[in-house]
């Protein structure tokens, strides 16, 4: 097996290389070699190690074998760094414990432990098949990662994500829509009264995004949020606007798909314009009853909902998000992550997935 220290030296490699968001290539030509110096082609592979763009798959033999399938994800990307950095962020520092530098926590941590827990699961057989990915392009939702990679996967029945959570288990976690909206009415002189303002035809709507309540509520993330977060109308003083728009942020909470959200709003406000920019952001949910969450509950994790998006947003399935660090430290200046964290992620990845028998 390769030695943990191996892992520390791969991630402080990564921390040396700028990898922001569709700048992802010169990280990822470091992990693709450490992963062919290591050969982890041999490690029961179906496939040599693939790359497409900027992601890399890593997948065990056995695809049409009828097993389910488990996919384990992290992200490569990191955002810029923050103008208060007091060190320089493309420097790997270790000091005792910490690990500073740029990505150690969101998301190099999680990167390294689930390859490492990878390389452990299929050194036996297990019930079902793996595929570790390490993708681009998630800190802004880019179609350069996730999208690029799953159509090349076939079915997946469960995704384990791996973002800061403490290794406690995110089951639930908000998606997002943004909505366009429009109010119409007809210009016409103000001094006269004449025209219909769209302002005022606008308002109900604006009050009804703002005092709806949809009835399935999460446990995890209570209800859909909804915001009215900008309006414009008009152009000048004294003319009645016959047009008044305003941008509505939409966080779905794991009860709704979001073209299901979509039809539900525009059913409500047949008078109003709607357009949603996309809807491929959606939310997640697993049931307490989900074998993974079963294992995690009797390993003594704890389950809790993520108002923060991640590669989750994007899977089509059901899936976990769980990894070592804490998100309060992501994007955040001196970001670090612990040695101590990222050997227990290992362990607990290990430990919750081994044996692990899936639904298909």
């Amino acid at each position: 097996m390769i030695a943990f220290e191996s892992y520390i030296e791969l991630l402080s490699q990564l921390i040396a290389v700028p990898s922001f968001s569709r700048e992802e290539g010169p990280a990822c030509d470091v992990l693709e070699a450490w992963m062919t110096a290591q050969g982890v082609d041999n490690y029961g592979s179906q496939y040599p190690l693939r790359r497409v763009g900027n992601n890399l798959i890593l997948e065990e033999k056995g695809r049409g074998d009828g097993r389910p399938v488990l996919l384990l994800n992290a992200h490569i990307d990191t955002v810029r760094p923050a103008a208060s950095y007091t060190r320089d962020p493309f420097k790997a520092s270790l000091e005792g414990d910490c690990l500073y530098g740029l990505g150690s926590n969101d998301d190099g941590g999680s990167l390294v432990a689930l390859l490492a827990a990878y390389l452990e699961l299929v050194q036996k057989p297990q019930p079902y098949r793996l595929i570790y990915t390490a993708t681009a392009a998630e800190e802004v939702c880019g179609r350069e990662g996730m999208d690029e990679v799953l159509p090349l996967l076939g079915p997946v029945t469960l995704g384990i994500i791996g973002e800061p959570t403490k290794m406690q288990m995110a089951v639930a976690e908000r998606g997002l829509m943004v909505l366009d909206c429009v109010a119409h009415g007809k210009s016409g002189h103000a001094a006269r009264g004449e025209g219909v303002n769209a302002i005022y035809g606008a308002l109900p709507a604006i009050e009804w995004f703002r005092s709806y309540v949809f009835p399935k509520v999460s446990p995890w993330l209570g209800p859909v949020g909804m915001n009215v977060t900008m309006v414009q109308a008009g152009t000048q003083h004294n003319v009645v606007p016959d047009a008044c728009s305003f941008v509505v942020d939409v966080r779905p909470n794991g009860m709704y798909a979001n073209e299901e959200l979509l039809a539900l709003i525009q059913a409500a406000l047949p008078s109003i314009e709607i357009r949603a920019r996309s809807t491929r952001l959606g939310s997640s949910h697993l049931p307490e009853g989900h074998a993974v969450v079963s294992r995690g509950l009797s390993l003594g994790l704890s389950a809790f909902g993520s108002p923060t998006c991640s590669n989750q947003t994007l899977c089509p399935f059901p899936t976990l998000k769980i990894g070592p660090g804490d998100s309060a430290r992501s994007h955040t200046a001196d970001e670090f992550i612990l040695l101590s964290e990222i050997r227990r992620g290992i362990d607990v990845y290990v430990a919750l997935l081994d044996g692990l028998v899936i639904n298909p």
